[in-house]
């Protein structure tokens, strides 16, 4: 997969040719294996329903690019796309970065004219090494962990839990979805006490939290995955609203009831 270079080098050089544009927004990161979809798409439905302009940008695309950049739902136009690259040729035949690379700074780009307040930035692989690992998020959020991209990331549970606690930062809280045995669960403890990041495991938190058995009910959020993924998501509403973010429970009871619909 030639799409996937490891290191920041050319994300750092289109970053500063651009000027940093993640820095004119807010930013959630969201890692993991499985879930990132859905718990992305139900935390942008959240915040817009909670009046945030909200950024997207997700990967891969089902059917079209557009799908992986939205603001409030609508996917980015055509047109921007072709424009940013006919404009930025240049750069991109000096610096070669990869499609993911290129796609990302475009996205940025795209969210700060936009003049979005908070964008969802999924990580396209790993966590560590992403380009996406440049941003500076309100927080993080790791959904869970299985042996995906043995090949790029080791080949071990252990090993992809380092690689994926690589998008814990200093001081920003994390969200661990789904615990996984001892070892991962120690793992992510430690990285976070390193890095003195508050850090949150959904399972034991969301039960706590006095919406929750309406909220799935209200959803009616069928499957497995779902109902994991909505323990994460309360648990990440919980703590942007200690950030700061102006949340109600009927924004959240809206959001993921669109996102289901």
């Amino acid at each position: 997969e030639k799409a996937y270079k490891p290191g920041l080098t050319n994300t750092i050089h289109l970053d500063n040719h651009f000027h940093s544009p993640h820095k004119a927004f807010r930013t959630i990161h969201i890692g993991g294996t499985n879930g990132k979809g859905s718990t992305s798409h139900m935390l942008a439905a959240i915040l817009q329903s909670a009046n945030y302009k909200v950024g997207l940008y997700t990967s891969p695309h089902l059917i079209d690019f557009g799908e992986r950049i939205r603001v409030n739902g609508e996917k980015i136009r055509p047109q921007y796309v072709c424009d940013f690259v006919a404009k930025n040729k240049g750069i991109f035949n000096q610096i070669q970065p990869s499609f993911f690379e290129a796609t990302m700074m475009m996205a940025f780009e795209y969210f700060k004219e936009e003049k979005v307040d908070v964008t969802i930035i999924e990580v396209g692989l790993g966590g560590r090494l992403d380009s996406t690992n440049i941003i500076a998020p309100d927080l993080s959020i790791i959904t869970n962990i299985s042996k995906d991209h043995v090949q790029y990331l080791g080949d071990t549970l252990e090993k992809i839990e380092l690689e994926k606690a690589g998008i814990i930062k200093e001081k920003t809280p994390v969200i661990i979805g789904e615990n996984g045995n001892e070892n991962i669960k120690n793992i992510f403890t430690e990285t976070a006490k390193e890095k003195n990041a508050p850090i949150y495991f959904a399972e034991e938190h969301a039960l706590r939290h006095s919406s929750y058995e309406k909220i799935l009910k209200n959803a009616e959020l069928k499957g497995f995955y779902q109902q994991k993924n909505i323990k994460t998501v309360l648990t990440g509403i919980d703590v942007l609203i200690d950030l700061g973010y102006s949340i109600k429970e009927e924004n959240i009871l809206v959001g993921t009831q669109n996102v289901c619909s």
